[in-house]
């Protein structure tokens, strides 16, 4: 008998509790505890919230220099594996802070937590990338594949990404906007103002991919907070 083709893999279901603030009655400001914090654009598919004003410039300066002795070369998580591997795709420079690791760091994960009403113990370290002239981290998914060998291994941390805060620290000259390809959407990358975006399954329909599209002129600096499942260790 001719051998049946495998059966194709049940697609993920979507979650129902997920990370994101309260926009009920489309409010121009959010509550993030010790911050007032405007709502500058949403999108419903993609699920996409710009916050202005999430981040002073004082605290923007805080976390570069805390940041800038221990950059190094950017990493990406690597699903074949479970590890993690240089990409050309990313040409960054970065790190990352533990949890709580100073009053700073502490009090915006809190302002986080609150303001996407998510469990400070279930995001990942705070990372800085600094992306000089001419670098960019071409289109991709922030959720780990199913399908990938390395990935039971990465979810043991905390299970899957859920979503995505990345927020500008520095504004280049010229360029360096987050892109989401499938909608033909580019975030300007305004110091202080942060992009959120979540996925409900890991899965393209989501159509949450994205990009940082190349610096043409200057030093962009962000931070990118990933919220998981349950608490990441």
């Amino acid at each position: 008998a001719p051998a049946q083709p495998a059966a194709a893999a049940a697609p993920a279901e979507p979650r129902t509790k997920m990370p994101g603030p309260l926009l009920e009655g489309s409010p121009l400001y959010v509550d993030a505890g010790d911050r007032q914090v405007q709502v500058l654009l949403t999108m419903k598919h993609p699920r996409v919230v710009v916050f202005g004003d999430l981040l002073s410039d004082e605290e923007c300066e805080g976390l570069i220099a805390g940041a800038r002795e221990r950059l190094a070369r950017s990493l990406t998580v690597e699903t074949k594996t479970g590890g993690e591997a240089l990409n050309v795709d990313r040409t960054s420079d970065g790190m990352f802070f533990t949890r709580g690791e100073s009053p700073l760091v502490q009090r915006v994960e809190e302002r986080i937590a609150r303001l996407l009403h998510w469990p400070v113990e279930f995001g990942e370290g705070l990372q800085i990338l600094r992306y000089a002239p001419g670098a960019q981290y071409r289109p991709h998914y922030d959720y780990f594949d199913p399908a990938e060998p390395g990935t039971p291994t990465i979810l043991r941390r905390g299970g899957q990404r859920l979503a995505t805060l990345v927020i500008y620290l520095q504004e280049p000259g010229q360029g360096g906007g987050t892109t989401f390809p499938d909608v033909g959407l580019e975030v300007a990358p305004r110091r202080g103002t942060g992009v959120f975006f979540s996925y409900d399954r890991p899965d393209p329909s989501t159509r949450t991919l994205h990009g940082g599209a190349p610096v043409l002129a200057g030093e962009k600096w962000v931070a990118t907070k990933w919220l998981r499942e349950r608490e990441f260790a």
